[in-house]
């Protein structure tokens, strides 16, 4: 008799979990939903060095283990001030579960961008790409444009334009994305 009760418990578990998990196919189609682009295949991150504000080198890889949401953009961009506030607010309610924002600036003075971090109030990094060149790496042609990457290092999707990030739609999909 235990052995039965042990063993619908367990089924009953196993249903659950497999009911409850986030697959990437999952993942994928709500990006699609969403008007994200993803990928045919698996794709990995580039890891680049760039500096912070604080004149520190910083490494992609530094974030391995926690989702990037990797950002191009730019202070004079308007779509990108759009976007910054809601970017934030994302920022802030998923830090703490393994979220990571990187905000790559394209091709601006560290005094002007400072200036905008400020008056924008962003805690997330920001780091600064004074030639362009990991935003042509990246491909990032017009800009805002945003990579999500999982926390193995491989691109997950992608983004151009701005967008509100803090809508439930998008909340709902990194939360999915953190749990995966």
């Amino acid at each position: 008799m235990k052995k039965i009760s042990f063993l619908i418990v367990f089924l009953l578990v196993l249903t659950i979990v497999s009911v409850s998990a986030v697959t990437l196919e999952s993942i994928n189609q709500d990006f699609l939903n969403l008007g994200f682009s993803i990928a045919r295949e698996t794709l990995p991150s580039i890891n680049f060095t760039l500096k912070n504000l604080s004149d520190e080198n910083v490494e992609l890889e530094d974030y391995r283990g926690k989702v990037v949401f990797l950002n191009f953009w730019a202070t004079w961009c308007g779509p990108c001030k759009y976007e910054i506030p809601s970017m934030q607010e994302l920022y802030d309610a998923y830090k703490d579960d393994g979220l990571e924002i990187v905000a790559v600036n394209l091709a601006e003075r560290k005094s002007t961008v400072a200036k905008f971090v400020d008056e924008y109030e962003m805690t997330f990094p920001v780091l600064l790409d004074e030639r362009s060149s990991v935003g042509s790496i990246y491909g990032a042609r017009s800009i805002p444009t945003s990579y999500i990457i999982g926390r193995n290092g491989n691109i997950l999707s992608m983004f151009v334009g701005a967008r509100e990030w803090d809508t439930p739609e998008i909340t709902d999909l990194f939360e999915k994305v953190l749990e995966y």
